[in-house]
């Protein structure tokens, strides 16, 4: 050995500091910021070494930045449909006036998420095996069609029941969508950036979901809610004109499956359902996710009725401006998440977003200010916001990838039945109580949550550990 040479010990990546410059784009690819020391691998040969190259940001990589662009149109479009359906019910039962108004509301609910629980359990083993991309094209394709046949036949017969039956439809094509889009992922980026992916696309969500909330309130109130399905099925095309551009390759879970047989299938839903119940990450993310489904079945019925009882003119906009308000406290805490929390113990900001946001729910129970209620909506959503991100990383770095249709398919399952469960429960309490009641037990079950994810937290100390 030469002298003055020090023995390679190899094992190790040796830390360089890098400029300035690069720790900034690093930051802006999505790297988080304990990577500002840069591993530098040695190559097998030698003691030479060479510094790995620095990730490109995610919207300049073609295939995220398809993908990325594709779900936000398409999100903006959901929203005008979700106002949309609202506004076709008001106007259905003369502004609200009509007793079945609640009935209907809670019907469109159980609509919503019956494919689901029917379907859901199942599907997942099928996502696993097909072409991710091709998956997530049909189902666009199908969902614009059905979008643009909710007007048609509602003229045709002036009946709720054609439009719920097309909700089905429509929600049915999302069964497959859904999982798919989970799973597709962590297949087109780096694992190092996983969690600014799922940030990206979360923003992507707040944004439409706000600009579609503010907009599609006044589309709807204005314009009518023919014209926003006629737009939301526009956006579904431009979506698939998006996804039709990833570069999207299968990976080689999937070429490798073997023929499908029935006894064979059901085995493949079984290993998925089982993997649920032993991973404590996966658990975790899908209790979290679940006590946000629970709120939103609770705010679907209760929280839509204590807004059009506080209006002194019924209508859309009201829920859009809630919407928007939401969202814009979701894109801020979306931020924190992905980069000053980024490091904090995933239990204890899951925990404490669900208390904080209880408590917020109970200044929308206890008011009938319009200024109260957007201020409420505004912390609810960045207190529930790290959920969804959060939640989808634990259940992506949790599974394999010829796992995940499942998994995710499962995890629709187990969300819309939640869903269910809080409409109908919702449904029940305010027929009884009224919608302050209602809202006041939704608020209680989130701080329940937000304890136990705590609690449950420091009884997996793996959970508690910063991520790498």
């Amino acid at each position: 050995m030469a002298a003055g040479h020090r023995p390679d010990r190899g094992r190790l990546p040796v830390h360089r500091r890098p400029p300035r410059a690069l720790l900034l784009r690093r930051l802006s690819a999505g790297e988080p910021a304990a990577m500002s020391a840069s591993p530098v691998e040695p190559p097998a040969g030698g003691s030479a070494r060479a510094e790995r190259p620095a990730l490109p940001p995610l919207l300049l990589q073609r295939d995220f930045a398809a993908l990325w662009w594709g779900q936000l149109i398409s999100i903006l479009g959901d929203r005008l449909t979700y106002l949309a359906l609202g506004g076709l019910l008001l106007e259905h039962t003369n502004r609200g006036a009509d007793p079945r108004y609640a009935v209907l509301l809670a019907l469109l609910g159980n609509v919503m998420v019956a494919p689901v629980l029917l379907f859901a359990p199942f599907t997942g083993a099928w996502v696993d095996r097909w072409n991710l991309q091709r998956v997530l094209v049909v189902s666009d394709v199908l969902r614009a069609g059905i979008v643009l046949a909710i007007p048609w036949l509602y003229a045709l017969t002036g009946h709720t029941g054609t439009t719920f039956a097309l909700v089905f439809a429509l929600f049915t094509a999302n069964v497959f969508f859904l999982p798919a889009k989970s799973a597709i992922t962590p297949e087109i980026v780096h694992p190092a950036q996983l969690l600014a992916a799922n940030s990206l696309l979360s923003v992507a969500g707040i944004a439409a979901t706000a600009v579609g909330a503010l907009a599609g309130g006044w589309v709807v109130d204005h314009w009518g809610w023919k014209t926003a399905l006629e737009i939301d099925a526009a956006t579904y095309l431009v979506s698939v004109v998006s996804l039709a551009a990833v570069r999207y390759r299968p990976g080689p879970h999937r070429p490798g499956r073997p023929a499908v047989s029935g006894s064979g299938y059901l085995a493949e839903v079984r290993e998925g359902w089982s993997l649920i119940r032993r991973n404590a990450a996966v658990g975790l993310a899908l209790i979290a996710l679940g006590a946000v489904w629970l709120g939103g079945g609770f705010l679907h019925v209760a929280g839509n009725q204590h807004v059009q009882r506080a209006a002194s003119i019924p209508g859309m906009e009201r829920v859009g401006l809630l919407l928007f308000a939401l969202g814009i406290g979701s894109a801020l805490s979306t931020w924190w998440v992905n980069t000053h929390g980024r490091r904090a113990p995933r239990p204890v900001v899951l925990g404490a977003g669900f208390v904080l946001a209880g408590l917020s729910l109970v200044a929308f129970a206890v008011t009938t200010r319009f200024a109260v209620f957007a201020a409420s909506g505004f912390l609810v959503g960045a207190f529930i916001a790290p959920a969804f991100v959060l939640t989808e990383t634990l259940l992506q770095q949790g599974t394999e990838p010829r796992q995940r249709g499942r998994v995710f398919s499962a995890r629709d399952f187990l969300m819309r039945l939640a869903f269910l469960v809080s409409v109908s429960v919702a449904g029940w309490i305010t027929g009884a109580l009224g919608t302050r009641a209602t809202l006041l037990v939704c608020a209680a079950l989130l701080a329940m949550v937000g304890a136990w994810s705590i609690a449950f937290g420091r009884r997996h100390p793996e959970l508690m550990r910063p991520p790498a």
